[in-house]
């Protein structure tokens, strides 16, 4: 009997991208399966089939890598940059094709996953597993208890409301005006943390991501990265609802 599963999970797990991006690669016509283009999202491959995604033959014996890095700033969370800026996939030796989990902007800071597990990485990004991600941001202006509130409250980005799961002042410097917030959040949008306070009234300084679930960057400094654990990669599977 030959097993066959979905095309979108054999890419993600050969490592190439995340499922999410497999389906994306799908749809825009990328995927070859034995030669002819696939398109439709229900498509089943055996590991008898030949994948080309983007004009690349798929090796499904991909050894699986998983790295915790601690993101200096001035980089950014792709493979390439047609403008040229730094990579973050730059800075971890490995010869694997590993791209990174979600996204931190070019200027923010702090705890970032690399893998080129497709499944490891759609578990931690879907939205219904609900992963937490704490930042510390560092904003202009003193935050008010009422903006507190506000956010506690969740406010709307984008049409869409956030509610944090926790927000925390940590400081408020009344010389510099200015004010250091811990806020832990479940939502993977692009900028999200940066247009939340926006919406009480404060820009964003500095953004520096401090865990990612159970996982912090203690003991790396900016640019170091370490591998995970087998531990680490198995608890973080197991959050898969």
């Amino acid at each position: 009997m030959i097993y066959m599963e979905r095309l979108q999970k054999v890419i993600a797990n050969s490592g190439y991208c995340s499922r999410r991006k497999a389906e994306e690669l799908i749809e825009a016509g990328q995927v070859y399966v034995n030669g002819e283009i696939v398109t439709e999202m229900g498509t089943k491959v055996s590991e008898k089939d030949e994948i080309v995604v983007e004009g690349v033959t798929l090796n499904k014996s991909v050894k699986k890598e998983y790295y915790l890095l601690n993101k200096p700033r001035g980089y950014i969370c792709s493979l390439s940059d047609e403008k040229g800026r730094r990579v973050v996939t730059e800075l971890i030796n490995t010869n694997e094709r590993i791209y990174p989990v979600g996204r931190l902007d070019y200027d923010t800071t702090g705890l970032l996953l690399l893998t080129n597990d497709g499944e490891f990485a759609n578990i931690l990004m879907h939205p219904s597993n609900n992963v937490e991600k704490t930042y510390l941001a560092i904003i202009e202006g003193i935050l008010t208890t009422e903006e507190i509130y506000k956010l506690i409250n969740g406010v709307v980005v984008d049409g869409v409301k956030v509610v944090p799961k926790r927000v925390k002042v940590k400081k408020k410097d009344l010389e510099k005006n200015k004010s250091k917030v811990e806020i832990t959040i479940v939502e993977g949008r692009n900028h999200i943390v940066k247009k939340m306070f926006l919406e009480v009234g404060h820009y964003v300084q500095k953004l520096t991501r401090q865990r990612y679930a159970f996982l912090d960057v203690k003991g790396l400094q900016s640019g170091e990265y370490r591998c995970l654990t087998n531990e680490e990669v198995s608890k973080l599977k197991s959050l898969k609802k």
